[in-house]
């Protein structure tokens, strides 16, 4: 079914995607046009009735060539949804998967966590890790991720080679951690860690010069880890590289938060103006978790344009607070919100149960605020799930939806026969909104016939 690369290519059949947080465009017939540069030439409605004249219509005349035999009709339960945003995942966690749950925070980084990822200072260990984890992911249909890495740099430069031969679009950043850290796995110095997050951003701009698929992002990996000197040196990066991404831990946990409260307290426990302090928030700054948020953290996000990477799976299942992010009213707000796997950090690394896992969260909210914070709907942990995730990590002109114009980062879902797992079986009679609510709630990866990325098939290993 694949082109060749630098080929237009067009499918035909069931089109899904967000148009915002609160519309799903379910389509039952359509073509999507894919140029030779993997954008999103035209989506064109069908009708089933005289489908091969509209067919030719749509395409003779276009400003590209496009042969037709590299037009994918889908088969019959198939259709395409954009690919999953994962916009909090820590690639290093992804050999932990499911251990220490039910730990509180501190504890669960020193006696799981912290242990694992320095094995990372080891090249090969590394390789073998990150290539499991890059293609898993995509497998998943995680067609983007914001990655945390581990301290070392070498490390970091693998991930971010991988990510780029396998095709995934990434944020890929060193972990910087110079303090209350095991003395196995913690940066001799603030200027040690500066330095080399430097060489980790310019191998990323070698490998990647435009940044079409890999980016580099700046990452203290919280508060707690990072000195005064670290935290300044960080946020004079981000003002000399404007177009440099920011991610960190934000209001994760009680345990976290108290630490960075008797570390800085000078903020009066306010992570938001800590950070803003060293100039770590503005648009492009992507904070995990927000579990815990008051009016004042709320008002400064919300002015500088950052966003929220809503990670239910793991604050429902390690952290020690067992509480979610205030979706509801984030978006209420009209902040950014996101969905992150947070890989290590819970029972699943699946977006699919990230999305489930959110209606779940946000209805438990709901009881709590006495029907105040309305639980989310399906079509609303979609948008998190794609549409919202680009915006949280800047790149909503490019991805997330079927625009024109728009790279093409898309997954074809198919719901049909013994390769389809365990998905509510699909009959005769379901509209396309019915099987689409069956794939969201039951469905998984093995429903994920084919991923793309910028109009070509991300590299995933069958064996």
């Amino acid at each position: 079914m694949a082109a060749a690369l630098g080929h237009a290519r067009a499918f035909v059949g069931p089109v899904i995607h967000s148009l915002s947080v609160s519309k799903l465009e379910i389509t039952p017939l359509a073509l999507l046009i894919i140029d030779p540069q993997g954008k999103i030439n035209k989506l064109v409605k069908l009708e089933p009735d005289g489908l091969a004249e509209q067919l030719d219509q749509a395409l003779d005349h276009l400003p590209f060539c496009l042969d037709r035999t590299n037009t994918t009709h889908l088969n019959l339960g198939e259709f395409l949804i954009p690919g999953f945003v994962d916009t909090h995942n820590h690639a290093p966690q992804y050999a932990q998967r499911g251990l220490g749950q039910g730990m509180h925070i501190l504890d669960w980084l020193s006696k799981i966590t912290f242990p694992n990822e320095a094995k990372f200072s080891d090249p090969a260990y590394a390789r073998k890790i990150y290539t499991a984890c890059v293609e898993g992911f995509l497998r998943q249909g995680i067609t983007t991720a914001s990655y945390f890495g581990s301290v070392h740099a070498e490390a970091t430069k693998i991930l971010a080679d991988i990510c780029l031969q396998k095709r995934q679009r990434a944020y890929v950043g060193k972990c910087n951690m110079t303090r209350n850290s095991p003395d196995f796995y913690v940066e001799k110095s603030a200027g040690d860690s500066l330095r080399e997050t430097r060489e980790c951003i310019s191998h990323v701009r070698a490998i990647d010069p435009a940044g079409r698929l890999v980016k580099y992002v700046i990452t203290p990996r919280f508060a707690i880890s990072c000195d005064e000197e670290t935290l300044k040196g960080l946020g004079d990066i981000r003002s000399e590289n404007e177009d440099l991404a920011v991610q960190t831990h934000f209001n994760e946990a009680k345990q976290e938060m108290e630490e960075t409260q008797r570390l800085f307290p000078q903020f009066g426990g306010s992570e938001a103006d800590l950070y803003q302090e060293f100039g770590l928030l503005g648009k492009r700054t992507i904070l995990a978790h927000c579990c815990y948020m008051d009016e004042h953290e709320l008002e400064i996000i919300e002015k500088l344009g950052c966003g929220v990477a809503h990670c239910p799976i793991a604050n429902m299942t390690v952290g020690g607070g067992f509480m979610a992010a205030p979706v509801r009213e984030l978006l209420d707000k009209k902040i950014k919100v996101g969905l992150g796997t947070d890989s290590g950090g819970g029972f699943s690394s699946s977006m699919l149960d990230a999305m489930r896992q959110a209606m779940i969260a946000s209805n438990a909210r709901e009881v709590m605020s006495g029907g105040k914070d309305k639980g989310l709907s399906i079509a609303e942990v979609f948008y998190l799930a794609t549409l919202g995730g680009a915006a949280v990590c800047c790149l909503e002109d490019k991805i997330g939806s079927f625009e024109a114009g728009k790279d093409f980062d898309g997954l074809i879902i198919g719901t049909k026969g013994a390769d389809q797992g365990i998905m509510t079986m699909v009959e005769e009679d379901d509209t396309l909104e019915t099987v689409f609510e069956k794939f969201i709630m039951t469905g998984d990866d093995r429903n994920i016939v084919e991923v793309y990325v910028k109009g070509q098939r991300a590299c995933v290993s069958t064996s």
